[in-house]
């Protein structure tokens, strides 16, 4: 809803007219802010002439606007012009303003799991999540925790004219090049948007979360808050610290950058030659900027809610995939958004999915499924299973790339009720990490987060999950690395979880060397993030075995089909991947999403005007009165005291009147005040008492704007054969400014101004009573004569 105040525009000496005084050509002011982009940090109104607002009689713009498909209402209020809309643009009152109400995501994300987005609606900018694509680490040499001669020894890479320029830099193994230097990451696309005007960062749970110092700190732009649950910052935070720790504990002599340069890289075989951005690619973050960016961050719980300056209300709620995961509600009074991003219907270790809150949204935006959507999970932890006894059967060790948090508690648990049946109760289990010892302690400590069967043991008292009784009875051990106590424990065969899943880092790549030549050992991959062949490729010739056993409990298509159909959203917005089948599978229909109307796709670098507008503003009067009237196309909440008269008296003002089947209006003479979003109106102020002084009496004209009084216009149609009678009573037999006004001052028992007048309410008024636009019209009809606008005098 716009409204629009009545106010006279500067006069040449430099003066300008109070709302509701008449002086000179009137202009309308638009309250700064209540249009959302519109006024986006604006700090003085926007002026509208009269021209820009279309004002014919009541009934007639009720027809017009029918016409054009919106049931837009123009109001002729006290002092004051009210346009509400719905499906109606405010172009027709404002020019050149068509994307004030719009709501715009951008994509700064290309990896679907991994999302980075920012949503811009009704003056707020909001990041939804920061997760950071390390597939580009897949393109660098491991970094071993002990000397590796065959790493070392791994010949450079020369191009087919015998060009040897990136031999240091590019190393080759069994037909691949990989960089020799620290890893590098691609960050989210961050020249896409302004980072200084985000306002709020919402994370989903703690992998998409890995990019925030690079956000935070890196661009130096941001300062607004992040929030999350307390699981996804404390998890998230050990991800952060174990990265950190397994990329500074191995440095590098040599940082490799001339193989970015377009010449040198298009000559690179693939995949490296097909790398996209690579200048964008970064180092990883130091553990003072992560303790920084934590810092930046505000816990909430499930079903908070979190007011966001008054424009939206933002709220968590569980999505049932990892411990404190949460999906997110942003609305306003009218408008509701769903971010819905790494769900879960399968009865884990979190709290189920909360689902019924995402019901009625006007967009519902879905990222974060599932990355392998032929694979189910519990047959795939079958799997897991059924080869590790084999291997450890067969006199071999089992090497299990893993985060430390997440699938690994699920993993731990299926072997806590496997290895007795199995045989395996003397088969020693090892987790290594630099965050082991606190990724176990975290996952018993936060039991409300917990699915309910979970949170029943806690008051037993049992520990919720029963890796706590394999770490007392030995079976399973925890160590921070290799190195120290571990050397001295170590027993074959064994089954070790460890980082990085990348096999690019971390105490993974020890084990990689030192198992890889004996095919009785096994390596099982359960994280589906990247791709095991080109996490395996610098390791070959490899003679272990490889058992892939994706476990990915995030929704599929086919659950997502029938979330869609149970929430009914008005429009559903994805990334591009999504909406049609995987390359591999072209033929597979059923590996996207298939709902009505067709989803709304984004890429990465992409910005998608959605198909949402804005249709109403809530304006309250007086904060703290206890009444509601609501009308059609406008709604005012009166709060404040019953016992202020005024207050009463302005509410009691509010008394609709039908003038079309199903349309009723009311008008209101009132001041509106705008503050964070929101809009009072309030009774207009009295007129202060003349100051007792023995100096001469200012005249009318001059008088401050305290003591003016707020005159009202007219409001509503004129009653045309009372206000002919009135003019043939005084013998008038044609229209000027001096006998309208008097006719209707007479008729209406207010007082007016030929201001108050346009084009075409004159000219309807001269067809209505057939009477001719007499010569002291002339300046109404034409305002750019001079004497336009002038006070009438009142009779």
């Amino acid at each position: 809803m716009l409204t629009l105040k009545h106010r006279a525009a500067p006069q040449p000496n430099g003066r300008g007219g109070d709302s509701g005084s008449c002086s000179s050509r009137h202009r309308w002011l638009l309250p700064g802010e209540l249009e959302g982009e519109l006024m986006e940090r604006t700090t003085s109104p926007t002026m509208l002439s009269e021209t820009d607002i279309t004002t014919p009689p009541l009934c007639d713009r009720l027809e017009k606007t029918a016409e054009r498909g919106g049931e837009g209402e123009l109001v002729w209020s006290g002092g004051y012009v009210t346009v509400t809309a719905e499906n109606y643009s405010s172009q027709q009152a404002v020019r050149g303003q068509e994307g004030a109400s719009t709501m715009k995501l951008y994509c700064l994300s290309g990896h679907p799991t991994l999302p980075c987005n920012v949503l811009k609606f009704k003056a707020t900018t909001i990041m939804l999540d920061c997760g950071l694509d390390m597939t580009s680490a897949l393109s660098f040499l491991p970094l071993p925790l002990v000397h590796s001669t065959r790493l070392s020894k791994m010949p450079g890479w020369v191009s087919k004219d015998g060009n040897a320029q990136l031999e240091k830099e590019v190393k080759e193994c069994s037909g691949r090049v990989f960089v020799d230097s620290v890893p590098e990451f691609c960050l989210p696309e961050t020249q896409l948007i302004d980072l200084s005007t985000v306002d709020v960062i919402l994370i989903s749970n703690y992998h998409c979360m890995m990019a925030l110092p690079y956000i935070t700190e890196h661009t130096g732009a941001f300062t607004g808050t992040v929030y999350a649950t307390e699981p996804t910052v404390q998890i998230g935070r050990l991800l952060m610290e174990e990265l950190v720790n397994f990329i500074e504990r191995v440095p590098k002599a040599q940082s490799a950058t001339m193989w970015k340069h377009k010449d040198h890289q298009r000559q690179l075989p693939a995949p490296l030659k097909d790398a996209v951005e690579v200048f964008t690619w970064r180092k990883c973050y130091t553990m003072q900027e992560v303790n920084a960016a934590l810092s930046k961050i505000q816990l909430v719980g499930y079903s908070q809610k979190i007011e966001l300056f008054g424009a939206v209300q933002v709220t968590p709620l569980s999505s049932g995939y990892a411990l404190g995961s949460s999906n997110w509600i942003i609305q306003s009074h009218y408008e509701k958004v769903s971010y819905v991003s790494g769900s879960s219907l399968l009865t884990t270790h979190p709290q189920p999915m909360d689902q019924t809150s995402l019901k009625n949204s006007d967009v519902l935006i879905l990222t974060g499924l599932t990355q392998i959507p032929t694979a189910n999970p519990d047959g795939m932890v079958g799997e897991f299973c059924s080869n590790l006894a084999m291997t450890i059967r067969n006199g071999g060790n089992v090497l299990v790339p893993c985060y430390p948090s997440g699938v690994i508690y699920d993993l731990l648990e299926c072997l806590y009720q496997y290895i007795d049946s199995a045989g395996l109760s003397s088969v020693p289990f090892y987790f290594i990490s630099p965050v082991a010892n606190s990724s176990l302690e975290f996952s018993q400590i936060f039991a409300e987060w917990l699915c309910h069967n979970k949170q029943t043991k806690v008051y037993l008292p049992e520990p919720p999950f029963p890796h706590a009784e394999l770490i007392q009875t030995n079976k399973l051990k925890h160590y921070p690395s290799i190195h120290g106590d571990f050397s001295n424990d170590f027993k074959q065969p064994c089954v070790v979880f460890t980082g990085h899943p990348t096999l690019r880092f971390g105490d993974v790549v020890h084990f990689m060397e030192l198992w890889g030549k004996s095919s009785l050992n096994t390596i099982i991959f359960t994280e589906p993030d990247f791709s095991y062949l080109d996490a395996l490729a610098p390791y070959q010739p490899l003679a272990m075995k490889c058992v892939y056993c994706p476990i990915d409990t995030r929704l599929n298509f086919i659950q997502v089909s029938k979330l869609l159909k149970e929430v009914q959203p008005q429009h559903v917005v994805c990334p591009e991947q999504y909406t049609q089948p995987p390359v591999s599978q072209s033929h597979r229909s059923d590996l996207m999403i298939d709902c009505l109307p067709p989803p709304m796709s984004y890429r990465r670098a992409e910005v998608l005007t959605l198909p949402f507008r804005r249709r109403y503003e809530k304006i309250e009067l007086m904060p703290e009165v206890r009444y509601e009237d609501r009308l059609e196309g406008l709604q005012v909440r009166l709060l404040g005291l019953m016992t202020c008269s005024s207050l009463v008296q302005l509410a009691e003002a509010l008394v609709p009147t039908e003038i079309k089947p199903g349309v009723s209006l009311a008008t209101v003479s009132a001041v509106l005040y705008t503050k964070d979003n929101k809009h009072v109106l309030q009774p207009p102020p009295k007129p202060a008492p003349p100051a007792q002084s023995n100096k001469k009496r200012k005249r009318a004209t001059e008088e401050s704007p305290e003591t003016q009084l707020y005159k009202p216009l007219l409001s509503g149609s004129i009653p045309v054969e009372q206000f002919v009678q009135t003019l043939e009573k005084g013998g008038t037999s044609q229209i000027s400014d001096l006998t309208v006004c008097t006719a209707l001052c007479q008729i209406t028992d207010l007082t007016c101004s030929a201001a108050g007048f346009t084009v075409p309410a004159l000219s309807r008024l001269c067809e209505a009573t057939s009477l001719p636009a007499g010569p002291g019209s002339a300046a109404i009809l034409d305002p750019g004569l001079e004497g336009a606008g002038r006070e009438i005098p009142h009779y």
